[in-house]
């Protein structure tokens, strides 16, 4: 057998070495068009702003070595420019020599990735403007800092590569600005945990320019000038385009292969394209969202390395294995923080039809009498009817990634909120408290769904009728540090014995700082005769911080 992969890097380079585990004296071929076969594409800001100091570190394999090791034909700098279907050939052209060739297949793997977005905006071609894809662009990128000796950056889209080039920035001693179209960085979660981190972020010095787009660059005396459509005019020396990628769908449409609705190259549960001898994996394809049942694409490394070992598999043994979708679980370090989100935000289950219902909890990372604990905040969605998991996101300083991760797996396997009450964790009071973040985040999802628990959000909070009662029920001298208008101070240590003060003829809404104590009046009003009670979830700690960000996008 011959087979032929078109891409390596994670998807590609993953199927090349699982089709060569399988079958010992198959004839295996990778085209790779850049000078890498495989590389820490998530690195590259990183090597950028030098907290990766050796180049060598991001080169997962060579071509020289993944040859010796797998027995593969690897050429790199070699591009595929056609695929001929019916005759089951491809036409290839030797970037280094101008050679153009054909070889033939008996099955092919398409794995292009996706390209970089770059609009026709007036100017964007001016020099020191970038878009940051692969190892080309870093070294080209890396050179410009360098020699320039930039000092303004600015980074058009606040995903989360524009998130790492702004830290990374920041981190060689640069002004740096991010200007993005949306009112929120990171568009895949919702608008409360961006809030929190756009806070960190600013306390870092980083300038956000949210709800704006750019119209136009030009240069004076070699200082770029970015225009945005609110009016502003901003200066840099550097300007890095991170506004998104797209599928490189141009040589499946080359070999009349089906596209689906997300214009992605569609393929079947075993990865096999609409033509039974073409199979397609990585970021250029799009597969089934397990929640929403909406056509997607994924553009991450994880997801892609296990579609090339399914793929792999299906070629060989048969189409047996079927590829259940991604849930995009991503995590992204913001200075001190990090931040992550896996399954389908409350805003795109809205998008979709599907009744969900949110919940936020603030909990810490260890147990609060160990040293150097530190808040996490967990927003999770779920549905109404039977509690089954659809999101969580978590913005926080340690033990994010192992929150998340749990999280996500449960979201993986259709679990429930019931799940997140008894996962049993491993509990030492550096790593964990008797009650993890997790099962916190399910108790109090579970006194939702069983009503004994009424949640009003951060932005609902305006909407308060003006014949009902809002109650702060913190402590006075956190009250007086920051309230919400027209609140009134009754902590909940007090609030047995000043019952009398309260009408029982209207609706309370409680806050406090984070939701327990809130929680704790709530049960406490509710079995003492007060039927429309409703306290805020996340507290006041994330009504501040929305609503600071929400001014801010207002001026």
């Amino acid at each position: 057998m011959k087979y032929i992969i078109i891409g390596a890097v994670a998807g590609g380079a993953s199927t090349a070495a699982r089709l060569r585990r399988l079958d010992e004296h198959a004839e295996i071929i990778i085209f790779e068009r850049g000078a890498y076969i495989s590389y820490a594409n998530c690195g590259l800001p990183y090597y950028i702003g030098n907290v990766i100091t050796e180049r060598n570190k991001l080169f997962v394999q060579t071509a020289a070595a993944f040859n010796t090791r797998f027995n593969i034909d690897v050429r790199v700098r070699t591009e595929v420019i056609s695929i001929d279907a019916e005759h089951k050939t491809i036409t290839a052209t030797n970037l280094e020599t101008g050679e153009t060739y054909r070889e033939v297949y008996d099955k092919l793997v398409l794995s292009p990735g996706a390209e970089p977005l770059r609009p026709p905006i007036p100017g964007i071609n001016n020099e020191g403007i970038f878009t940051l894809r692969n190892v080309t662009d870093t070294d080209t990128i890396k050179k410009f800092v360098t020699t320039t000796k930039a000092k303004k950056a600015i980074v058009v889209g606040a995903g989360f590569i524009g998130l790492e080039m702004a830290e990374n920035f920041h981190h060689l001693g640069m002004d740096v600005s991010v200007v993005e179209m949306g009112n929120q960085i990171l568009a895949p979660v919702d608008y409360p945990i961006a809030a929190i981190v756009q806070q960190h972020m600013r306390s870092k010095g980083i300038y956000l320019h949210l709800n704006t787009a750019v119209t136009g660059f030009s240069k004076e005396n070699d200082i770029l000038k970015v225009t945005l459509k609110n009016g502003n005019q901003l200066e840099a020396d550097i300007v890095i385009l991170s506004i998104g990628v797209r599928p490189d769908t141009k040589l499946a449409v080359s070999a009349n292969l089906t596209l689906g609705p997300a214009n992605g190259i569609w393929v079947n549960e075993f990865m096999q394209t609409s033509n039974k001898d073409i199979y397609a994996v990585g970021d250029a394809i799009e597969f089934t969202n397990p929640i929403t049942q909406q056509s997607m694409i994924t553009y991450l490394a994880g997801p892609a390395n296990k579609q090339g070992r399914i793929c792999a598999n299906n070629i060989v043994l048969g189409n047996k294995q079927s590829y259940k979708g991604a849930i995009n679980n991503a995590i992204v370090k913001v200075f001190d923080m990090t931040v992550g989100t896996a399954g389908t935000a409350a805003k795109h289950l809205a998008a979709a039809n599907i009744p969900y219902v949110v919940s936020t909890t603030h909990n810490g990372s260890h147990a609060g009498y160990y040293p150097n604990a530190k808040q996490m905040s967990i927003q999770i969605a779920f549905s109404p009817a039977d509690g089954r998991l659809y999101s969580a996101q978590i913005a926080g300083y340690e033990g994010v990634d192992k929150r998340l991760d749990i999280l996500a797996g449960i979201i993986k396997n259709n679990g429930t909120i019931e799940d997140l009450m008894e996962f049993e964790h491993a509990y030492a009071p550096p790593y964990s408290s008797a009650k993890d973040p997790v099962n916190m985040a399910g108790f109090v999802a579970d006194n939702i769904m069983q009503k004994r628990l009424s949640v009003f959000y951060w932005n609902e909070t305006t909407n308060i009728p003006p014949t009902a009662l809002l109650i702060d029920v913190r402590r006075p001298d956190e009250f007086e540090k920051g309230n919400i208008q027209h609140a009134i101070n009754i902590p909940v240590d007090e609030l047995r014995n000043r019952l009398n003060e309260i009408p029982t003829n209207t609706p309370i809404y409680i806050y406090c700082e984070a939701g327990l104590r809130g929680y704790l009046a709530h049960r406490i009003l509710k079995q003492n005769g007060f039927n429309e009670v409703f306290n805020l979830s996340g507290g006041y700690y994330l009504w501040q911080s929305c609503t600071a960000e929400q001014q801010l996008l207002d001026m």
